[in-house]
């Protein structure tokens, strides 16, 4: 079994050690239960969530989630065409912003969920997304991700989701060159997140800026209270977890 990750705390220098999940949910159609009891196992006070619900009565499945997993509704879900951001009490919120991305005809509309949050004297900006499946479509969201994190204006950013593509894509490879992709820094527990049932693949991933300091990441494997039975109950994809240290601001 792999070694806890950190627990969440503020450092005496003014610094926040923070628990960020990244999940794909699958619009809830599988057992919401297993999901809410995956996501409070891993404690998180971030959770970027994609593929939230995005149709009938997308708010109160969104709410109803949250609530069963100890966390709040930042933003998204319908109205950034999945993705969304969740986050415990710990987060004190500025501002949040969903944005939509340019439509391809023929292709599914995609978009960000972002927020700037406070943990203590830490300030950060945050990224949820979903890229697309055709190559070119999401090379280009690729920068567009990379512009909207600088658009944030923290010192301190970091951004999650499925990238629909492994490490050796040109557009991860492009988030990797900009950014620290947390699970080459500091790889802890699974490194697979796609599928539950046969995991063979890394299309998930969590990305941080420069002074970030990432303490582990990868998929909660053999933690306390997340099992097998849940993770492969819960959607189809596997999560991405990471404790990072924050910097005061």
């Amino acid at each position: 079994m792999a070694a806890a990750l950190p627990t969440s705390r503020t450092e005496p220098d003014g610094s926040a050690v923070i628990r960020v999940l990244s999940y794909n949910i699958r619009s809830m159609r599988d057992d919401t239960e297993a999901l809410a009891r995956v996501i409070r196992a891993c404690a998180p006070d971030l959770v970027l969530v994609q593929e939230a619900p995005r149709f009938f009565r997308w708010r109160k499945k969104l709410a109803r989630l949250a609530a069963a997993s100890g966390q709040v509704i930042l933003s998204g879900g319908a109205t950034a065409s999945g993705p969304a951001l969740l986050s415990s009490l710990r987060a004190t919120v500025e501002r949040t912003e969903d944005i939509l991305l340019p439509l391809t005809p023929g292709l599914h509309r995609r978009g960000f969920a972002t927020a700037v949050v406070r943990f203590g004297r830490a300030r950060l900006g945050v990224l949820s997304c979903h890229l697309s499946l055709q190559k070119d479509e999401r090379y280009e969201q690729g920068g567009m991700l990379l512009d909207q994190l600088a658009a944030l204006g923290t010192p301190h950013t970091i951004a999650g989701g499925d990238l629909n593509e492994r490490p050796g894509g040109r557009t991860f490879k492009r988030l990797a060159t900009e950014l620290q992709d947390c699970w080459t820094v500091a790889p802890w527990g699974g490194e697979y997140t796609s599928t539950p049932a046969e995991p063979h693949q890394r299309i998930d991933a969590l990305f941080a800026t420069e002074g970030i300091e990432v303490l582990g990441c990868g998929v909660p494997l053999r933690q306390p209270g997340v099992t097998e039975t849940d993770l492969r109950a819960a959607t189809d994809h596997l999560p991405v977890l990471a404790a990072l240290r924050v910097p005061a601001s």
